[in-house]
């Protein structure tokens, strides 16, 4: 393109935001992982990326502890998932998760992103 954009990928330096959601390992939507759901819901709506991080331990509004302590390796482990976007992605993500996060938080923060390359790739 000629403004040196392409599909998906900022320009740097750009002003985005950093959706984040905090959820359980165990948390379904439709019958597959939430953390999942998000991720792949990202990625069909071209949000330029997402990682999920796996937590060793937490607690969240039921103030239950989760961990990953040696005899606790069933518990239901801390998901987070940041995904960094323009606003108007992010406003069209979460409308969908509305529906798909029934416990957990989900918060929103501007951002400046400073270099944003698909991997190997010089910005």
């Amino acid at each position: 393109m000629s403004d040196g954009l392409k599909h998906g990928v900022f320009r740097t330096p750009e002003s985005a935001q950093r959706l984040t959601v905090y959820i359980g390992e165990g948390d379904k939507w439709q019958g597959k992982p939430l953390y999942e759901a998000v991720v792949l819901k990202a990625r069909e709506l071209h949000l330029a990326g997402a990682t999920v991080m796996r937590g060793p331990m937490g607690f969240g509004a039921d103030s239950r502890i989760h961990t990953a302590k040696i005899l606790r390796l069933s518990e239901d482990l801390p998901m987070v998932i940041e995904i960094v976007d323009s606003p108007e992605k992010i406003a069209e993500l979460v409308l969908h998760l509305e529906q798909m996060v029934k416990g957990g938080l989900v918060t929103i923060e501007n951002v400046g992103v400073l270099i944003y390359s698909p991997s190997g790739k010089a910005p």
